[in-house]
């Protein structure tokens, strides 16, 4: 997933003009929503309850978050009394997985955030944010080729998947992605590192929905996976330590970046309403890189969202409700530019997500 946050004064304005909490959506519309769920494994029990058991592990974390980030400090690991988790992955009737209210969640509210799993700076800007956490630095030190980073604990959380990295010559393979404007491959670059290094394993990311993929598609990935082959190889990265790095593995990796990256847009600082977070998300600088989570990434779309995501000053993920959830709502965000128009909507949907949107605000036509 992707890019969705609201970008203009229309928007702005019908956010800010609902006085009360919208109706749930009816099961019959919910029912219509559309989601291109290629695997028939990822509809599967056993899947569904890795998710719930990640979402348990992260019970108690979640609700220490939510309790600093309310008393205004981000970040902030603060002592609080265990609760209920406020959400829970459930399966719905047409989409595959979801993320349901387990509780009222007020309006504003912050319902959870999540550390990506996986992330890259932009190649545009790879010297102005930290390497690991996308949080914004003072680059002029840094010497012309090093990265750089924001602290010496995102310096240590690197340095395994980092001296991997540092082994082996990028230039063909990060100038073949600027060239192409591809940003994904930078993500399978750094998750090989990570697994090199063994700071995670090959199928981290397997639980994920992957995109359908044309055959000329798959060609055009070859050629990302040939230099990224060829710079590990060259670097004399021993053959067992990448026996995992098959043409499979590449392209199977790509298919699930493809719609559950999200593009992230830091906008710095802490906003506490809501009408703010959404202009805070309209007034954000360009993408400081690239993310892939694995709970938001179980997150729906409807073109008129109960929850937005958005980062203050670093990669970490921020969910917060657009308006009041009932227990047993389904929690949906927008993939997209929520001010576009219906046809545009249903364009970008289709072509980048593989499915078209049911969402009643798309039914109604507008």
């Amino acid at each position: 997933m992707r890019k969705r946050t609201v970008s203009n004064d229309q928007e702005r304005r019908r956010l800010a003009s609902k006085q009360s909490p919208s109706p749930s959506p009816s099961p019959s519309l919910r029912a219509r929503r559309e989601r291109n769920v290629a695997a028939v494994a990822l509809r599967s029990p056993r899947s569904l309850a890795l998710a719930q058991a990640a979402l348990s592990d992260r019970a108690p974390r979640l609700a220490s978050l939510s309790s600093a980030a309310s008393a205004g400090s981000p970040g902030a690991r603060t002592p609080a009394r265990p609760g209920p988790p406020p959400i829970r992955v459930g399966l719905t009737e047409s989409a595959g997985r979801g993320v349901y209210a387990a509780r009222r969640i007020g309006a504003g509210e912050l319902i959870h955030t999540a550390e990506p799993v996986v992330s890259h700076p932009s190649l545009h800007s790879p010297h102005a944010v930290c390497y690991f956490c996308l949080r914004k630095v003072n680059s002029s030190r840094s010497p012309a080729r090093a990265a750089s980073f924001c602290s010496d604990e995102c310096r240590a959380r690197s340095q395994a998947f980092y001296e991997v990295e540092t082994r082996a010559d990028w230039s063909l393979h990060d100038g073949y992605c600027r060239t192409q404007g591809w940003k994904y491959p930078l993500l399978v670059k750094r998750l090989a590192c990570m697994i090199i290094s063994g700071a995670t394993s090959s199928d981290c990311l397997d639980i994920l929905q992957p995109a359908y993929l044309s055959p000329e598609m798959i060609s055009e990935m070859e050629e990302g996976f040939r230099l990224l082959k060829c710079a590990f190889t060259n670097a004399h990265v021993k053959d067992e330590q990448i026996a995992f790095l098959t043409k499979q593995w590449y392209i199977a990796l790509l298919a699930r970046i493809r719609i559950n990256a999200f593009r992230v847009e830091v906008v710095g600082g802490l906003f506490e309403d809501l009408l703010s977070m959404a202009v805070a998300s309209v007034e954000a600088e360009a993408a400081v890189g690239n993310a892939v989570y694995m709970l938001p990434s179980f997150y729906n779309h409807d073109c008129d969202p109960n929850t937005h995501i958005i980062w203050l000053e670093d990669a970490v993920a921020r969910l917060k409700a657009l308006r009041e959830i009932e227990p047993g709502e389904e929690l949906r965000i927008c993939y997209i530019d929520a001010s576009l128009d219906r046809d545009a909507r249903q364009s970008l949907l289709s072509q980048g997500f593989g499915f078209r949107c049911d969402c009643p605000r798309c039914l109604s036509g507008d």
